[in-house]
Order: structure tokens, then sequence, then C-alpha cells
């Protein structure tokens, strides 16, 4: 879709766009319906510079926020002009205008239903609410801080090893020898990590020196290294408005999933080309596999659970009576 083209439907399909607002509906109403300039006497609105901000906010990098606003209302303005001129043109030059305005409104029918159907369905409570839920069940993790140099043989790995004992600097001696390019010009230094984000020798050795100790050579694929640990610590668990915007569009990904599957059962949707429709038939013979073997695992499972409680209730039938127990009390 060209720039004009963008241009010319972004006025006429202003008012069917809506954004939500944390303040009550009818102020929100009137500072979006603040008229800020008028061209050719057609009013541009502050709901109108926030379309713009949806539609080219992205391109205007780090600008300032009066410098930023500036620019959304001359773009309003630009767009209004040239759909005035449109409008004087003749109509051949029209050609395509009416497919674009279809489109676009139905783009702004899809924007109106996913705010009101599937983002505002999903709360900042709920996030945290799942963030807490998650956080609960996770476990401090040891996190270890260490540099480290990296040379071709286990003999130059000693050699250097003998220089620190006698007093050599580590950050030093990495600058000087190591061959690792990402650390040797910041003296070996590796940062925090945990397990798992290193090769299992360099891992293991160095979760199990002291702080301030010196491992022996370690060997790995890419050399033999030593490894200087100079603190160890338990990482610090997630903060909520560290990850509150990515549980949020997470959890609006996931519900506009369901939604989209939710309207596609209930559709006719019938695919003309050739090539997608070969596509689309390919992927539901797919799914249709992965379902039965889903419902096959299902029924083994259950089937192999019935069969653990059977045997348990018939271990428990053939146990001998404890001659210990009292009968029970009859009745006279």
């Amino acid at each position: 879709m060209s720039r004009n083209s963008k241009l010319f439907a972004a006025i006429a399909l202003a008012a069917m766009f809506a954004h939500p607002s944390a303040q009550p509906a009818a102020a929100q109403d009137a500072a979006a319906n603040q008229v800020i300039a008028v061209v050719n006497g057609h009013q541009i609105t502050e709901h109108d510079v926030a379309l713009a901000e949806t539609e080219i906010g992205s391109d205007l990098g780090q600008l300032g926020k009066e410098a930023r606003r500036r620019v959304l209302v001359e773009y309003v303005i630009e767009t209004q002009l040239m759909a005035d001129a449109l409008d004087k043109e003749k109509a051949a030059s029209k050609a395509g205008l009416d497919q674009n305005l279809a489109y676009f409104k139905r783009r702004a029918k899809r924007e109106t239903y996913f705010e009101s159907k599937v983002k505002s369905g999903v709360s900042e409570s709920a996030a945290k609410t799942f963030f807490t839920d998650r956080v609960k069940g996770m476990k401090p993790e040891e996190e270890v801080k260490a540099r480290h140099i990296l040379v071709g043989t286990e003999a130059e790995a000693r050699d250097i090893k003998e220089k620190l004992a006698r007093g050599g600097d580590f950050a030093e001696l990495a600058k000087e020898s190591s061959k690792d390019p990402g650390t040797k010009n910041n003296g070996g230094l590796l940062g925090f990590f945990s397990r798992g984000q290193m090769v299992p020798a360099f891992e293991q050795a160095a979760f199990s020196i002291e702080p301030n100790e010196v491992s022996e050579p370690v060997q790995s694929r890419f050399g033999w290294h030593l490894i200087l640990v100079e603190e160890k610590r338990q990482k610090p668990l997630p903060k909520f408005e560290d990850v509150k915007d990515r549980i949020l569009n997470g959890m609006i990904h996931q519900k506009a999933q369901a939604v989209a599957k939710q309207l596609r059962d209930a559709a006719k949707i019938e695919y003309l080309d050739a090539d997608i429709k070969k596509q689309v038939a390919e992927e539901k013979k797919q799914a249709a596999t992965q379902q039965q073997q889903f419902v096959k695992q299902l029924k083994e499972m259950k089937k192999a659970q019935d069969a653990k409680a059977n045997e348990a209730k018939a271990k428990e039938a053939a146990k001998p009576a404890d001659p210990a127990a009292k009968p029970a009390d009859k009745k006279q």
C-alpha cells in the first residue's frame, strides 16, 4: 500500500478507531474532540493526532515530546490537504480509492473489536496474579561472577597459573595472553552467569571453587581455561515491573488466538487461490493427525493410571488380616 493511499484513507476513517484511556468516558471524549487546527473548514482534533501516532509514530525515533507532536499535527494537516485535492480531481483519478477505503474500514473495525473483546479483557491485575503464581514456584538460583584466560595448551595454562601464584594480576595476564577476543581487552571479565549458560566443564569448575580462587586448567572445545571467581550470589528474582509488558503481551496474544479461533470456527471461509488452498488443506491434515496422536496419548495415560489403580487395589485386597486387629463389636 502506497503512502498516498494511506494518507487518503486516514481522514475518512479517523472517527472509526477507539483508544482506551484511564479517564472517564465524558472527559475522554472531550479531550479527543478538542480542535487544534482547521484546514479548509475541516476540524483537526486530538483524536486525529492520536491516530497519526499509531500510524507513523514508530518512524519518528527519539523526537522530543513537543517536536513529535508538531510532526504529527503537520502530518494530519497534509493528509487533509491531499484528501481535499483528490476531491477536486476528476473521477478518473480516484481509481482504487473505494478499494482502499474498504480495506481501511475493515481494518478499523478489526482494531475496534480487538480493543473491546481482546485487549480490554486482559488487565494488569490478572498479569500480576500470573506473575505471583509463577514466582512462588521459583527457587533461588546461584550465580557466579568470573574472569577467564583462554589459551591453546595445558602447558600455557599452567605457566600462567604459576605467574598468578607469584603475584601476577589476573586481568593483566588475560589482556596479555587470552585468546578470547570477546573478553581479552576487558581482563577476561565474563560477568555474572548461572548454571546452563557455559559449557559443562567450564561451568563445573566455576561453581566448584570459592571467590578469589583460581581454578586448575580446564579444557573445553575452545582450548584451555583458567577461571577466577570474583563473587557468588543468589540470582535476584524478577520484579513485576520488569516483566509486566512481556506478560501482558503474552496474555493478549493468547486471548487473541482464542478469539480468532472461535470466530473462524463459526465462519464459512473459502480459499480460491490454488496454492493457499493446498497449504490450508495440508495444515488441516497435520492438525487432525496431531489431534489423533494427542487423544491416543491421553487414552494410553488413562489406561496406565487405571491399571496402576487396579494393581494397588488387588495388593490391598491380598494382604492377610491383621491378627492383632480387634473384631468389630456385634450387636446383640
